[in-house]
C-alpha cells in the first residue's frame, strides 16, 4: 500500500499501482448514512459507496475502525465482515480508515446512562436509542467499554452482506443469469455452469449500483467463521517480532523526540536552563512546552539523556501532596452536598438498620497507573502546508482535532493514521503525547518528528485510575441478608477525562457507582450512594473502569453479610439473585470449580460477583495458606455475553483479564510523595509473574439476547474473589487494596 498521504488526505491508504478499478461499501444501521469519508479521497476508478470494504486490482481490504489495542478489535472486526462476505480471512487486507464520523461507536454512550444492563424496560431501550443517536450526532469514534462488538456485531456483518450482494448483482448482469441462480465462495461469484468472476474483476461495476436498502444476513448455522475458534490475523506477525507498533514507525531525515514535563500534574513551570543539554552531542534543538521542555536530537537515546540535563523550576501542584492527603480528601466527600447519585434505593434501608448494623466496614482502593508495555509515543510531520501524523490512539477525530487546532489547519490540512498499539488499558483514550509531538515537529522546520515518552516519564504522567472509599453497612436476619447500604466516594472520572476532550460531563457521573448500583439482587432493604469528590490528580478511564473497584467494595461487603447470616456464598448469592442469566453465570461457576466440596487444612475458595458493561461474570479463587504465602491456585470463570464469537481470543481475553485484575489486587498501587507518583518504572509498579499465575478456566454462556464485549468484565470480580477466599483459608478480612500490604504471597 501507498505511503501515508500519497493519495488519502485523512489517512486512508489505497496502492495507487494496484487500482486499475475497485469500489469502497459499507452500511449503517441507523436512519440516516453519513457520506463515505472515503469519497473525496479515492483516485480515479474506485468508486466510495460506504466505508468498510474496498476492492481493488490487489484484492480486498476490509475496514476496521476501531483500535487494536492487543484485544484482537482488528480480527473481529474483519471476521464480522468476511464472513457475510464470502472472502477468505487469510486473503484479506485490513486497515483502520481515516478518522471519521462514520466511523461513531454507537455502543459507548449507552454504557454511562443511568439504567441497569438488567433493565429492559420502555424509558430504558429508548434513552439507550437516544444515546446512539447522540454518539452519531457527535461523530464518536471511540475504543473502549468493552464496545467494539456489541457495536459491530450487526453494522459490520450488514457491510459485508451489502458488499456480496452488489457483486452478485454485478455478476448476473454480466452473465444474464438470476442472483438467485448464483452463489459465492472465497471471494468468488460463482454461476451454474462453473463460471467464476473474482470480486476483483467484478468490482467496477459493483461500484455503480445502488446500494439495497435491505440484505439478507446467514443463518449463524452457516457461519465459517463466527463462532468457531480462529486464529487471529495478527497472530504470525506477533509470534515473529514482526508485527509494527506506533513506537516502529521511522522516516527518512527524522528527528528524535524527548519531553519532561512537571510531574506535578497541573503545576506548570516557571523557567528552565538547557544549556547544558543544547551542548550535548547529537542535540539539534530545546522546545519550550507548554508545561514542560522537549528535546529534539538524532536518536532517542541521546534525546532522553539530554532532557533529564535540562535544570526545571517546576510550579507547585494543585492537589494535596500525599497518599494519606489524597485520602483524606476523598473521605471529605460523605457529605450530603457531594451526593452525586442514589441510583439503588430499595425497601427502606433506614428502617432496616434503625437498631444497629450487623456488619460496618470501610474498604479503600488505591490509584493505579494504566502502565502499557508500549509508553506514549507519536510521529508528526509538517510539511507543504499540512500535518502528518502516525500514532496508535482510542480515539482519532479527538486527536486529529486537537492537532489541527494547535497548527491552525483546515479540516483537510491533517492526516492522521492509527496504529496498532503495545497496550493502552483506556491510557490511549487520551491525546496528551499526540498534542507534544505536534509542537515539535512545528519547531522541526519541515523534518519529521518522533516523539517517544522514557518509562519515568510515562509512569509520572499518567492519569490514573482514581482512589476510591467505600462505607458499608447491613443487617442479616433469620440466616439471610436483609439489608445492604454502601456508599461510595470518588473523584469524577467524567469531570477530568471529558474536561481534557472539552466537554462538560452533565449529571451523575455513574461510574463511581458502576459495578454497585446495578447489580441484580432482590435485597429486601438496597442502597447505594456516590459521593464526588474533589478533583486531585487528573484521573481517566483504566480498564473497567469504576467497576474496578466497586466490583471489591460491593462483593466483599456482600460476603461478609453472608458469613454473618451463617450462609453459603454461592447459595444465598443464588437466592437473592432476580436477574436469570446471571443466576446461570453462578450456577456455571459453582458447577465448574466443585463449589462445596472438601478442601482440606489451610486451603479456601472465594466467589465473587459482578455485572459490568452488561456482561455478568462470576469467579472463583481457590488457593492455599502455606508456608511461604499465599499460593493461588486456580481460579474458575463464567461470563455471559449473548454469544461467543471467538472462543479462542474470548478465552485469552478472559484469562487476560484475571490476571489483570488478580495483579492489580495483589501488588497495584500508585502513591504520592511531594505531589508526584512515588513509582516511577516497572520495579516499583509489579505484575503477576509466571510462578504466581494460577490454572484459569473460563466458560462463555450464549444465554443473554444482546452480544457483549468480554475485555473488561473479568477484572471487578477477580479482587473479591481472591479476598473472600483469603478469609476462607484464614479468617482474616481485607478492606484494602493492594492486599499484599495485609498478607504475603507465596
Amino acid at each position: 500500500m501507498a505511503g501515508l498521504g500519497k493519495i488519502a488526505r485523512r489517512g486512508f491508504l489505497i496502492g495507487a499501482a494496484s487500482v486499475a478499478g475497485g469500489f469502497a461499501v459499507g452500511v449503517y444501521s441507523l436512519r440516516q448514512p453519513f457520506v463515505s469519508p472515503l469519497a473525496d479521497d479515492l483516485p480515479p476508478g474506485v468508486a466510495a459507496l460506504t466505508p468498510y470494504v474496498v476492492i481493488d486490482a490487489g484484492g480486498v481490504t476490509l475496514i476496521t475502525p476501531r483500535a487494536d489495542m492487543g484485544q484482537g478489535a482488528t480480527s473481529i472486526q474483519a471476521a464480522l465482515i468476511a464472513e457475510e462476505m464470502d472472502v477468505a480471512l487469510d486473503a484479506v487486507r485490513t486497515d483502520p480508515g481515516p478518522p471519521a464520523a462514520a466511523y461513531y461507536n454507537a455502543a459507548i454512550v449507552p454504557e454511562g446512562l443511568p439504567f441497569a444492563a438488567t433493565d429492559d424496560g420502555w424509558l430504558a431501550e429508548r434513552a439507550r436509542d437516544a444515546g446512539a443517536m447522540v454518539a452519531k450526532a457527535m461523530g464518536l469514534q471511540i475504543t473502549g467499554g468493552s464496545s467494539t462488538v456489541p457495536d459491530a456485531f450487526d453494522r459490520l456483518r450488514r457491510a459485508g452482506a451489502t458488499a456480496r450482494a452488489m457483486l452478485v448483482t454485478a455478476a448476473a448482469r454480466r452473465l444474464g443469469v438470476a442472483e438467485s441462480a448464483l452463489r459465492t465462495e472465497d471471494g468468488v461469484v460463482i454461476a451454474p455452469d462453473g463460471t467464476r468472476l473474482s470480486y476483483v474483476e467484478l468490482a467496477p461495476a459493483a461500484g455503480r449500483l445502488l446500494e439495497p436498502r435491505e440484505v439478507a444476513l446467514k443463518d449463524p448455522a452457516d457461519w465459517r467463521y463466527l463462532g468457531r475458534p480462529m486464529q487471529r490475523i495478527d497472530i504470525v506477525a506477533k509470534s515473529t517480532g514482526t508485527q509494527r507498533y506506533g513506537i516502529d514507525e521511522a522516516l527518512p531525515g527524522m528527528l528524535y523526540a524527548a519531553v519532561r514535563t512537571n510531574p506535578l500534574r497541573g503545576g506548570g513551570m516557571a523557567g528552565y536552563d538547557a544549556s547544558a543539554a543544547e551542548a550535548m552531542r547529537g542535540v539539534v534543538r530545546v522546545v519550550r512546552l507548554e508545561d514542560g521542555v522537549g528535546v529534539l536530537a538524532d536518536n532517542t537515546w541521546r534525546a532522553f539523556e539530554a532532557v533529564k540535563a535540562i535544570r526545571i523550576d517546576w510550579g507547585p501542584a494543585p492537589y494535596p501532596a500525599t497518599t494519606e492527603a489524597l485520602f483524606d480528601s476523598i473521605a471529605g466527600a460523605f457529605t450530603e452536598d457531594a451526593r452525586d447519585s442514589r441510583l439503588k434505593d430499595e425497601g427502606d434501608i433506614e428502617a432496616a438498620l434503625e437498631d444497629g448494623a450487623d456488619v460496618t466496614a470501610e474498604y479503600r482502593v488505591p490509584f493505579l497507573a494504566h502502565a502499557p508495555l508500549e509508553p506514549m509515543t507519536a510521529l508528526a510531520w509538517f510539511r507543504n502546508g499540512q500535518l502528518e501524523i502516525r500514532a496508535g490512539t482510542q480515539i482519532p477525530r479527538f486527536a486529529e482535532k486537537t492537532a489541527r487546532e494547535l497548527a491552525g489547519l483546515p479540516k483537510d490540512g491533517v492526516v492522521l493514521r492509527a496504529l496498532p498499539m503495545g497496550g493502552s488499558f483506556g491510557r490511549r483514550l487520551e491525546d496528551d503525547y499526540i498534542a507534544q509531538a505536534v509542537r515539535l515537529a512545528w519547531a522541526a522546520e519541515g523534518r519529521p518528528v518522533k516523539l517517544t515518552w522514557s518509562r519515568e516519564e510515562d509512569m509520572t504522567h499518567d492519569f490514573p485510575r482514581p482512589a476510591a472509599i467505600a462505607r458499608g453497612r447491613g443487617r442479616v436476619s433469620q440466616g439471610r441478608v436483609a439489608a445492604l447500604d454502601l456508599s461510595i466516594a470518588a473523584p469524577s472520572v467524567s469531570d477530568s477525562q471529558m474536561g481534557r476532550l472539552g466537554f462538560n460531563a452533565l449529571g451523575a457521573d455513574t461510574a463511581i457507582v458502576a459495578g454497585a448500583w446495578d447489580q441484580p439482587f432482590a435485597i429486601p432493604a438496597y442502597r447505594v450512594t456516590g459521593y464526588r469528590a474533589p478533583e486531585t490528580v487528573p484521573i481517566s478511564s483504566w480498564r473497567s473502569v469504576g467497576a474496578s473497584a466497586n466490583g471489591f467494595f460491593h462483593e466483599c461487603l456482600l460476603d461478609e453479610l453472608i458469613h454473618a447470616a451463617g450462609a453459603d456464598p454461592l447459595a444465598e448469592r443464588l437466592r437473592l439473585c432476580s436477574h436469570a442469566p446471571s443466576r446461570a453465570v453462578l450456577e456455571a461457576v459453582g458447577e465448574m470449580s466443585g463449589w462445596g466440596g472438601a478442601l482440606g487444612p489451610g486451603r479456601g475458595r472465594g466467589l465473587a460477583y459482578t455485572l459490568s458493561f452488561g456482561v455478568p461474570c462470576a469467579e472463583v479463587v481457590e488457593l492455599t495458606a502455606t508456608d511461604r504465602g499465599i499460593r493461588i491456585d486456580r481460579v474458575f470463570v463464567a461470563a455471559e455475553v449473548g454469544r461467543v464469537l471467538d472462543p479462542v481470543n474470548f478465552e485469552n481475553q478472559v484469562q487476560g483479564g484475571v490476571v489483570w485484575g488478580l495483579s492489580h489486587a495483589i501488588h497495584g498501587e500508585l502513591t504520592y510523595a511531594d505531589s508526584r507518583p512515588e513509582q516511577e518504572n516497572f520495579d516499583a509498579y509489579p505484575m503477576m509473574r509466571l510462578p504466581e499465575c494460577p490454572e484459569i478456566t473460563v466458560r462463555g454462556l450464549e444465554n443473554g439476547e444482546r452480544i457483549r464485549g468480554i475485555g473488561e468484565p473479568p477484572v471487578p470480580p477477580a479482587a473479591p474473589a481472591l479476598a473472600n477466599a483469603i478469609f476462607a483459608a484464614t479468617g482474616q478480612r481485607i478492606r484494602e487494596l493492594p492486599l499484599s500490604k495485609s498478607v504475603r504471597f507465596a
